[in-house]
């Protein structure tokens, strides 16, 4: 089996970032919970870690996914909770995210508050809430705030989509 690519998601409710990466063709697995920066390994922000094959999906169109999906220009007063982070698992993968955001940006109109952070620590969101939208995505919440992510992937990126 060929080895995936790591990176860690965060900026909104890990259930919707969770359903996001669930969707897209490339992404093998998507581990939902809490995570921690280098610099701070006891303060926890909701996200993602993402396995994918690069040769499928680039890391450049994940990073983008990641910015249309939640409020990456808004230094809103969840951020406590929700960290906007693109969260590193070594040097060159910063530099690369990096450029990427720095890139990305031209298609924004306002300041992208997203960062690269190096990774910390990851815990397991508990299994009842793993694969929340997969397993009921009639629940109010998947309907109100998840649905709309994916129908907006569709709209925009669907030759990407599983």
């Amino acid at each position: 089996m060929k080895e995936l690519l790591k990176i860690g998601f965060g900026g909104g409710c890990h259930w919707c970032t969770e359903a996001v990466f669930q969707a897209v063709k490339g992404v093998g697995e998507v581990n939902q919970g809490y995570i921690s920066t280098a610099q701070e390994k006891e303060i926890f922000y909701e996200g993602v870690l993402v396995y994918y094959d690069p040769e499928i999906i680039s890391l450049e169109k994940l990073i983008e996914l990641h910015l249309q999906t939640h409020q990456s220009t808004s230094n809103h007063c969840m951020r406590s909770k929700y960290l906007s982070a693109v969260y590193v698992f070594e040097n060159i993968q910063r530099l690369k995210v990096n450029f990427i955001l720095n890139e990305l940006q031209n298609n924004f109109t306002e300041k992208i508050i997203t960062k690269a952070y190096d990774f910390g620590k990851f815990k397991a969101s508990r299994k009842e809430i793993r694969d929340y939208y997969k397993t009921d995505p009639e629940r109010p919440f998947c309907q109100v705030y998840i649905k709309p992510k994916l129908e907006k992937l569709r709209k925009y990126h669907a030759s990407i989509l599983k």
